[in-house]
């Protein structure tokens, strides 16, 4: 699925879950937009003060950034990204927008 980098159409949704591209110093990748542990807004994460884990901002859960850029395959070509998702060809499919945080809009 291809979807925009910023802007409103930066989010995909597939089967319920949103996606989002996202900018480090460490490089850019496609990441989920929830926390894995309790589905916080991993979207407006912070960076941890070693620069490798991303901290949740509802709970402070630190989330490895090499394990987020290996999750999602995705290539980023001008202003479009495009990722493989999990699940099943027929997943519902949507777009819309999450705002992100400094630490991820690189």
């Amino acid at each position: 699925m291809t979807f925009s980098v910023a802007g409103r159409n930066n989010c995909a949704v597939v089967a319920g879950e949103p996606y989002v591209y996202a900018r480090t110093d460490e490089g850019a990748f496609v990441m989920r937009a929830r926390c894995p542990h309790r589905g916080g807004p991993l979207h407006l994460a912070t960076l941890a003060p070693e620069r490798n884990r991303l901290v949740c901002p509802w709970h402070e859960r630190k989330t490895s950034l090499t394990r987020l850029r290996q999750e999602i395959p995705a290539v980023r070509s001008g202003d479009t990204v495009t990722a493989v998702f999990p699940g099943t060809p027929d997943a519902t499919v949507g777009f819309g927008h999450r705002p992100l945080s400094v630490d991820l809009a690189g």
